[in-house]
């Protein structure tokens, strides 16, 4: 059976059509046989049965006075009309019997045969009953029927058909019905057979269209493919057939559609290559495609060639890396390598570049994967942006100088603590010696120990603003966004208390590690404080209004992010300004009380660490700036 599966499968579509319509019709007409032979069988079968019990009937009627004045030639004379005509083709003997079953007359020319079985079969006693029975190596129907005289049994009258007979006509009926039977089959697999050319034959000349322009060969407008006047050609026919609901034609039609899109989605693609070659080609920036796993070179453009100082021949077939390495290696993208490149996943980094034999120099790498030549590649375009990121870092400085400046007064304020605490320890001690008292060893080591103590509380404070105004590396680092929070608190939290201004800490502890630097962190947490104070200080309250300046610090996981919230009751934002606030130089503040850099820098440096910074103001009620981070790479 699975050969025959297997064969079927493999066969073609004509055959498959036409086997199957032919199967189809077989199944069918044996079907219709079957029954139509069942039926009328049983139905002639009935009848000829019936028409017995008929003449049965008849005779037993007309014999009974034969019978009681025991008239022989009378009920001979009557069962041998009864066989007259066709009948004596049906009807094998008519047997007259009285009720002792002895035989008053019958129809045998010759003896008569052993009728034992009907005297054993058949009692005074039984009514009309129908049995095939063998008389003389025939098959006989033996019909009897009593002959009664109201409630009294007179004898009984056998009919015997021809079983012979029956079957005669029944296989008559039967060569008639398989003859119609195998004439429709044969019109069926005339039919059948011309359908499935007509159908197949285009589709195989439509294959053999396919096969030529599988290898590129578009151009068959004026091509016949079976190669003669009658050949299918389905560029021509959709001019020589509209209005046709012919399926084979409709498939014509949309394979003419579907070649003219082809030529021109073709026509299409080779233009958009030339164009992206000659980007590729005339791009002012170093491109190069490399193995996705092993980042081999591939090709590169004049551009990579003029930066690199190799020639394209001997850059195609060596390892990026031969060429020089990064700074560091990118978490990110050493993860995504590690788990495989996803189709349309774009890495885009900034990162410092040590060239073979040069001097470094700051990248901006965009890479993303594609397909070349059926390869697994990557396309890597690299912008040199070392002047930018002097610039940017010049700026960043400088707005970090400002931002010390800004907190001179708490700064002061703090290191003034512990200065005094040492001056009084030290004024003690000389007040001491002056009046030549001896000093007494407890208080002496008391005094040393919290002048100890002052001196690395001031180091500490000098150490913070040492490391605020550091230069950032490039490299970035696993920072807890706790700590710059804290970190900023210890520089500027004096100075908020001295303005009256409440800060509130709800920080989460355990929360993952960030990629980022911590002291640009801080920038961008004084920044928006300092912001948060100077809308605090200049909104207007009423008299006897109570109002408590507050600002609220908040750190909390955010849809798989680490976030940090920064809220106040200031005087707020208005909404017009709202999409303005992060563009450079846009300021709100006073002339000379602000140059609007702030948050464009903190807008970058967020940027900087894949982070997202949102903005929800309201006029007078205040702030809130919430900035979102992705989680470092474990």
């Amino acid at each position: 059976m699975n050969f025959l599966v297997k064969k079927f499968r493999e066969t073609s579509l004509k055959n498959k059509m036409f086997f199957s319509s032919l199967a189809v019709i077989m199944l069918l007409s044996l079907v219709i046989a079957l029954f139509t032979r069942w039926v009328l069988i049983t139905s002639l079968t009935d009848e000829l049965k019936l028409r017995g019990i008929g003449i049965a009937d008849g005779i037993a009627q007309r014999c009974r006075s034969g019978i009681l004045t025991k008239n022989i030639p009378e009920l001979t004379s009557l069962i041998f009309e009864a066989r007259l005509g066709e009948r004596q083709y049906l009807i094998a003997y008519i047997l007259i019997m009285d009720k002792q079953d002895q035989i008053l007359a019958h129809t045998f020319i010759d003896q008569i045969p052993d009728i034992l079985p009907l005297k054993q079969v058949f009692s005074m006693d039984d009514q009309e009953k129908i049995r095939l029975l063998e008389v003389n190596n025939d098959k006989i129907y033996n019909i009897s029927t009593p002959v009664n005289e109201g409630i009294y049994r007179l004898g009984t009258v056998h009919v015997g058909l021809k079983k012979e007979h029956i079957d005669n006509l029944i296989g008559k009926l039967r060569t008639t019905f398989l003859g119609f039977l195998s004439a429709i089959t044969i019109l069926f697999f005339i039919i059948s057979h011309w359908l499935s050319k007509y159908i197949t034959n285009p589709i195989s000349q439509l294959t053999a269209v396919f096969d030529k322009i599988s290898t590129g060969k578009l151009d068959i407008e004026n091509t016949s493919v079976s190669g003669n006047s009658n050949g299918f050609n389905p560029l021509n026919w959709e001019n020589n057939t509209q209005g046709v609901q012919d399926e084979v034609i409709q498939l014509a039609r949309s394979f003419n559609n579907m070649t003219e899109q082809l030529i021109r989605s073709q026509q299409e693609l080779k233009d958009s290559e030339g164009k992206y070659r000659s980007l590729f080609i005339s791009g002012p920036n170093p491109i190069f495609v490399l193995d996705r796993k092993t980042l081999q070179i591939f090709d590169a453009n004049p551009s990579a060639e003029e930066a690199f100082g190799y020639s394209r021949a001997e850059l195609i077939g060596q390892f990026f890396t031969d060429f020089g390495s990064f700074e560091y290696e990118d978490q990110d993208l050493a993860q995504v390598a590690k788990s495989g490149w996803p189709e349309a996943y774009i890495m885009n980094f900034n990162v410092r570049y040590y060239p073979v034999g040069k001097s470094p120099f700051y990248l901006r790498v965009r890479a993303c994967p594609a397909d070349y030549k059926n390869r697994q590649a990557l396309i890597l375009a690299v912008t040199d942006i070392t002047e930018m990121v002097e610039k940017d870092a010049q700026l960043i400085q400088a707005s970090k100088m400002t931002t010390l400046g800004e907190m001179s007064a708490g700064v002061a304020h703090e290191l003034n603590q512990p200065l005094n605490a040492i001056k009084i320890g030290n004024e003690y001690l000389e007040l001491m010696i002056d009046q030549g008292l001896p000093i007494p060893e407890k208080e002496l080591h008391q005094v040393a120990t919290e002048v100890s103590k002052q001196v690395r509380r001031a180091s500490e404070i000098i150490n913070r603003l040492r490391e605020f105004g550091y230069k950032t590396g490039f490299a970035k680092e696993s920072v807890n966004i706790n700590d710059p929070v804290r970190g900023v608190l210890q520089i500027i939290g004096k100075q908020m208390e001295l303005e009256n201004i409440w800060i509130t800490l709800n920080l989460e502890t355990g929360l993952p590690p960030i990629l980022a630097h911590n002291n640009r962190l801080e920038q961008v947490i004084f920044n928006l404080l300092t912001n948060a104070r100077d809308a605090l200080n200049s909104k207007t309250v009423f008299p006897d209004t109570p109002y408590r300046k507050t600002i609220t610090i908040s750190t909390f996981m955010e849809n798989s992010r680490v976030a940090l919230s920064i809220s106040d009751n200031g005087s707020g934002i208005p909404e017009e300004n709202l999409n303005k606030i992060f563009q450079p130089f846009f300021t709100t503040k006073e002339v000379g009380k602000g140059m609007g850099l702030g948050l464009s820098i903190i807008y970058g440096i967020v940027k900087d660490y894949g982070g997202e910074i949102f903005v929800d103001s309201r006029l007078g009620t205040g702030t809130t700036f919430l900035q979102t981070f992705p989680i470092a790479p474990a």
